[in-house]
């Protein structure tokens, strides 16, 4: 599989290079792997883990990766190997584009009424995302560069990160477990009830030494009322953020109150769609810390613009990331490319398909990233071949 011969250039402040992108292949796999203990949130548990990675080749021979988010459910998976595959790539058919983003941008222009007509948004908006992420991968292959030093020639060679998915009512034993693998911040999972989290975090919060850093995230498991009941009671305990406390869709009143009387900084982004979302987000006030998914919606093409607006606007942009290694990956050189004072999630739950592809051991904190060109990620290992559920394959 050669590079090419292809010459992009770095990406100016809009996220544009000057490529032309002629596509010739995509291929998306589904893969699954189960777990031995399950990951409990408080609107749903995960029996096991999947991703989608998707793999872009244009003319040249050039080929970049991505990931599509599909972490809940589980049996999205192979519907949107397959959405990407059978009905985004068919789109690439006798095109030419400028960049990445002017790709991005038609894609999702071209697929709207099938979007309205599906009431199909989010997968829509996921498939593409993984795809743009393959080719920002192949544009920075194509260089000899890493994604990040393509975005931003200064961007920085290491991210601070967290341990992310722990259950309150294990806080203890996994904040252990992570600091051994150098691990300086962690988020625990709450929403399972008012007394148990409350609990929870009392257990926890003894646990956290000085210069570490606890965080707690809700998955939108409650109304104002509640929220405020829980801020209320673990005042004391220094939490660095409270995430999703309330649902994505509550109205910003709601947000704006809880960030006034709760006393606990908020966090949210996760399920938002959209630049202007995003700004408008940011401009309530509400959030400190605003957290796209760049596997869920936007890949590099919207999350570039989006978390410099959130910077710009005074907010801290911090990448959500639950998912495989490739877009692990993904998340750490778009926050080193951006900069700013974020920190990267990382799931601290055992994960076959992260592993894979991304390091499992911090530096005091850090998470490391590799000088290889693009994401580093040239095959899909051979091992995971077992874990493959579905394979679909487009060629123009």
């Amino acid at each position: 599989m050669g590079q090419g011969e292809t010459s992009p250039q770095p990406a100016d402040r809009s996220g544009a290079v000057t490529q032309v992108l002629r596509l010739r292949r995509l291929d998306a796999w589904a893969l699954r792997v189960a777990i031995a203990r399950p990951v409990e949130t408080s609107f749903g548990i995960m029996r096991d883990r999947p991703a989608v990675f998707v793999r872009v080749e244009d003319a040249s021979g050039a080929f970049g990766f991505g990931e599509i988010w599909c972490n809940f459910p589980a049996c999205g998976a192979e519907h949107r190997a397959r959405l990407a595959a059978e009905e985004i790539a068919p789109l690439f058919a006798g095109r030419e584009f400028a960049s990445p983003r002017a790709a991005f941008r038609e894609l999702s222009a071209r697929v709207h009424v099938r979007v309205l007509q599906t009431a199909e948004p989010g997968p829509y908006s996921q498939a593409i995302a993984g795809i743009d992420t393959a080719l920002w991968d192949l544009c920075a292959r194509a260089a000899g560069k890493p994604l990040r030093r393509l975005l931003a020639d200064g961007a920085a060679d290491a991210v601070p990160a967290y341990a992310s998915g722990i259950h309150v009512g294990l806080g203890p034993a996994v904040i252990a477990e992570a600091r051994g693998r150098g691990f300086r911040a962690f988020k625990v999972k709450v929403g399972f009830g008012h007394d148990a989290d409350v609990a929870g975090i009392e257990r926890v919060r003894p646990e956290i030494r000085p210069g570490e850093r606890l965080f707690a995230d809700a998955n939108q498991a409650w109304r104002l009322e509640q929220a405020l009941d829980f801020t209320a009671a673990v005042r004391e305990a220094g939490l660095g953020w409270l995430e999703e406390p309330l649902p994505a869709d509550a109205p910003a009143q709601d947000w704006v109150r809880l960030a006034r009387d709760g006393g606990v900084p908020l966090a949210a982004g996760e399920n938002m769609m959209g630049e202007d979302t995003f700004r408008a987000a940011a401009a309530t006030g509400a959030l400190a810390f605003i957290q796209p998914d760049m596997a869920k919606w936007g890949g590099v093409s919207g999350c570039l613009p989006a978390a410099r607006a959130i910077l710009a606007s005074g907010r801290t942009y911090c990448p959500h990331y639950l998912g495989g290694g490739i877009g692990l990956l993904a998340s750490a050189n778009l926050l080193a490319a951006v900069g700013g004072p974020g920190l990267l999630e990382v799931d601290s739950n055992p994960n076959p398909l992260r592993a894979a592809f991304a390091p499992e051991t911090l530096d005091d904190g850090m998470f490391p990233l590799a000088d290889a060109p693009g994401l580093g990620v040239t095959e899909l290992p051979g091992d995971l071949a077992r874990h493959v559920t579905v394979h679909r394959t487009w060629t123009a």
